[in-house]
């Protein structure tokens, strides 16, 4: 019974995988099938604005409601943190079935607060967000000859101190026909299309339709709030004339607001892959990709050039005393200077090491979390059309990566200490609980105030408790684990040993932290046009899918911190200043402080229009959790890399 049990187990894995393998496309999910006369669900987000940059929910303003009750769509932990409350809406569309002059509903009289709300959201700018077989609905606008792309559409707009909203909307559904023979040409190209099965459905012969695009024009409509005898969804008794250009329906409190829509479908030459393309597409896209370029270029050069003379210096250093005789040798032992006299101090503990482990287990953490979430996006795993997924894919990889935290801190922990068992413990628990810690503060600080404001971008309590017991059943177990592995494994052996009484450290005609914190600006200018796309998407309501060129810069980020870092760190022994190993850290670290301005020039000059102390202290906040996050995971690479070349360097040559 056990062994069939097994089986009836594997059969369903194996069936799962199977599935999951034909359904697999990049990006976005499998096309759907809609036959004539189909319905077709129309979900509504929450609504948002870049001018406060916190989503409320669509319900919480007088709009239609659905018969059957307002109901919560299925949502991962990625979609609940960024503030999405995805909901059923009172929109019905039958697929090819064109519709003019629908009646939604007639809302109550507006009362005073429902006024008021109605008037400040508009006054906020904000958006409604619908979504159709997962595509957000589109808005194309002109100005000066350009077509621009919009997601969403506003509530209404403010004209001569009146208030008008957007009561009647013209949906254009774009549809693709459906080729049931030819799934695999649409699901592949070259030799990935001949692994792909194909299916088939009961009753394909019947024609069916893919939707491949939802637009809308959103229209200011004077109705008749005589509407008594009309029930929801039927013919609204006037024609009615949709210009986006004109707006005649004013919000006055006490009075109601009639509801009404059109839905047009158009047969289009979009193919299903190709659907996200409108939502991807970026005004003066080619002007970005070759600044981007050209600053990778620059970038590449330089760090190349710095790391040629560096080596080329100490390589040069090194041949030449290993080419003496002994006498010799010892003669040039006498006449030591540079980084040859730190010799005995060169290793020393440094002040807080338990501290810097702690931080590089932690950096170890982000940056690989970091490396590979942008590695299986760039592969399209988590796609623009996975709401959420990236989100999700960050918290998993994290708390997995816990293992390498509790690591790597332990066993460089055992090497400070020249390899004493005594505290490990401490360490990985430490670990665990540094960053999330500082995280859990700062985003409970930014969840009172959004719970404050009723925001959908508060985090529910629920949520709370599930993150709670994520960190504490998962990850601190995981990294704990991880840190019985570094305690296991042998530490690192110094190549010399340490003397007893510390060498003083000249005096140095600069100050080395000036030095290092100007090191920072190294990194900085290998992602800063690169952070532009990455803050718009954010803070912008732009999408951002060049997961592919991120990921370069993600490694040219690391090689570039690595080399500033040797740098620094072989400067300060040459002037016999031994106490490199915060500095290491801290060298590659410190460009974290140019992007925390860079946030603030930012908030400045591309978000000047955000409004209330909130929303910049949400912004600030999110910023700081972001550069804290940065700061690890660069000041990590530079310190393992100079590690690494110190330990290199002077096992190379034997100095007494």
């Amino acid at each position: 019974m056990e062994f069939t049990g097994d089986i009836r187990i594997w059969v369903l894995l194996v069936s799962l995988i199977l599935q999951s393998c034909h359904g697999f496309y990049l990006p976005g999910s499998y096309p759907h099938k809609y036959v004539t006369g189909d319905p077709l669900s129309v979900k509504v987000n929450s609504i948002t604005s870049i001018d406060t940059e916190m989503p409320f929910s669509y319900y919480s303003l007088p709009f239609c409601k659905p018969q059957e009750g307002v109901k919560d769509s299925a949502e991962n932990l990625g979609e609940l943190l960024m503030g999405d409350r995805i909901e059923n809406s009172p929109y019905r569309f039958k697929m090819y079935t064109n519709e003019t002059e629908i009646l939604l509903c007639k809302s109550d009289p507006l009362s005073k607060d429902s006024f008021d709300l109605l008037k400040k959201r508009i006054d906020e700018m904000y958006q409604v967000n619908l979504i159709l077989d997962n595509l957000p609905t589109i808005r194309y606008t002109k100005k000066d000859g350009y077509v621009l792309r919009w997601t969403g559409y506003p509530i209404g707009v403010k004209y001569q101190e009146a208030y008008y909203v957007f009561n009647h909307l013209k949906f254009t559904v774009l549809i693709h026909k459906y080729e049931e023979a030819n799934v695999a040409r649409v699901m592949g190209t070259g030799d990935a299309a001949e692994v792909i099965p194909t299916r088939v459905d009961e009753g394909s012969d019947i024609p069916g339709y893919m939707v491949v695009g939802f637009e809308v024009v959103p229209c200011s409509v004077m109705h008749d709030a005589n509407t008594k005898n009309l029930k929801m969804y039927g013919k609204y008794p006037k024609p009615i004339k949709c210009d986006s250009n004109i707006v005649s329906m004013p919000i006055k409190e006490g009075q109601p607001i009639v509801f009404t829509y059109e839905v047009t479908f158009d047969v289009s030459d979009i193919k299903w892959p190709s659907r996200w393309d409108a939502y991807l597409k970026m005004e003066g896209s080619k002007v970005h990709w070759f600044s981007i370029l050209n600053s990778l270029m620059v970038i590449t050069f330089l760090a190349g050039i710095v790391l040629v003379i560096f080596l080329r210096t100490v390589r040069r250093d090194l041949t030449r005393y290993e080419e003496l005789d002994k006498e010799a040798q010892a003669q040039m032992n006498e006449e030591l200077s540079g980084w040859k006299l730190v010799v005995g101090d060169v290793f020393r503990a440094p002040s807080s090491a338990g501290l810097l482990c702690i931080m590089v287990g932690d950096g170890v953490q982000i940056l690989g979390m970091a490396v590979v979430t942008i590695l299986f996006a760039a592969l399209g795993f988590m796609s623009p059309a996975s709401r959420g997924n990236l989100i999700t894919g960050m918290l998993f990889f994290y708390m997995i990566l816990g293992v390498a935290a509790g690591y790597v801190a332990v066993r460089l922990w055992r090497t400070v200490g020249c390899g004493d068992h005594k505290g490990w413990v401490s360490i990985a628990w430490k670990v665990a609980c540094f960053f999330p810690g500082i995280a859990f503060l700062i985003l409970t600080t930014l969840n009172f105030l959004l719970w404050g404001s009723h925001s959908t971008g508060a985090i529910p309590f629920s949520l709370f408790v599930i993150l709670l017991l994520l960190w504490f059943c998962i990850s601190v177990p995981l990294t704990l684990f991880g840190g019985y592995l570094g305690a296991k494994a042998p530490h690192i052996e110094y190549p010399v040993r340490t003397n007893q009484i510390p060498r003083e450290i000249p005096a140095q005609k600069y100050p080395s932290w000036l030095l290092v914190l100007g090191a920072g600006t190294l990194p900085f200018g290998t992602l800063f046009i690169e952070l532009f796309f990455i803050m718009s998407s954010i803070w912008m309501g732009r999408v951002y899918y060049v997961f592919g060129f991120l990921l370069i810069v993600m490694i040219l980020l690391v090689v570039v911190c690595a080399e500033v870092s040797l740098v620094l760190t072989y400067m300060h022994l040459c002037v016999e200043d031994w106490k490199w190993w915060w500095k290491s850290f801290f060298a590659s670290g410190s460009v974290a402080i140019y992007i925390f301005l860079y946030s603030i020039n930012y908030l400045v000059f591309d978000l000047r229009n955000l409004s209330g102390p909130v929303s910049a202290t949400l912004y600030l906040g999110y910023s700081l959790f972001m550069v804290l996050a940065i700061m690890l995971a660069t000041g990590t690479v530079g310190f393992l890399s100079s590690f690494w070349f110190v330990h290199y360097l002077f096992s190379s040559v034997k100095l007494d």
